[in-house]
């Protein structure tokens, strides 16, 4: 989902961190090591960066208001032909 802003055990600051990991990643630079430049030290911290998941851009997918849409409309267009009929 989203990067928890804070880590759960000692409450630092992650949440700021993300992109920069994100990007020193694509760089080709060891998560150990791209952990230690952006200063998390503690393994709560890198427990926190290195397990999470991003997983907001797939639940994007999977809009539920447009699929409700199209099946309220199909009732309201059965019902139309039904009076008309």
């Amino acid at each position: 989902m989203i990067i928890p802003v804070r880590c759960f055990t000692c409450g630092k600051v992650i949440g700021n961190k993300w992109e920069t990991y994100l990007t020193l990643l694509s760089t080709s630079i060891d998560e150990g090591d791209a952990m230690d430049e952006l200063g998390l030290k503690r393994y709560c911290c890198r427990r926190m960066v290195l397990t999470h998941v991003d997983l907001i851009e797939k639940l994007l997918n999977y809009n539920t208001e447009e699929g409700e849409e199209v099946e309220i409309n199909r009732i309201v267009e059965k019902e139309m032909t039904d009076v008309e009929g």
